[in-house]
C-alpha cells in the first residue's frame, strides 16, 4: 500500500472515530418534531458518508 492512500485511510478511521463518539452522537439525543429520537438518523448518514468516502478513497485512481 503506497504511503499516500494509507495516510488517506487512517485520516478516514480517525475521522469515522470522532465522528462516533458518544459526546458528539449525545448532541442529537433529544426527541424530534414527530416525538422520536434523530440519533438513529445521524448514526446512518455518518455511517454512510464514512463509507462513500472510503470507496471514493479507495477506488481513486493513481496519478502515477
Amino acid at each position: 500500500m503506497k504511503a499516500p492512500l494509507q495516510s488517506r485511510l487512517v485520516a478516514l478511521s480517525l475521522l469515522a472515530l470522532a465522528l462516533f463518539s458518544p459526546p458528539l452522537l449525545l448532541l442529537f439525543d433529544r426527541p424530534a418534531a414527530l416525538g422520536f429520537s434523530s440519533l438513529p438518523v445521524i448514526i446512518y448518514l455518518i455511517w454512510a458518508l464514512v463509507i462513500l468516502l472510503a470507496a471514493l478513497t479507495l477506488e481513486r485512481p493513481d496519478a502515477d
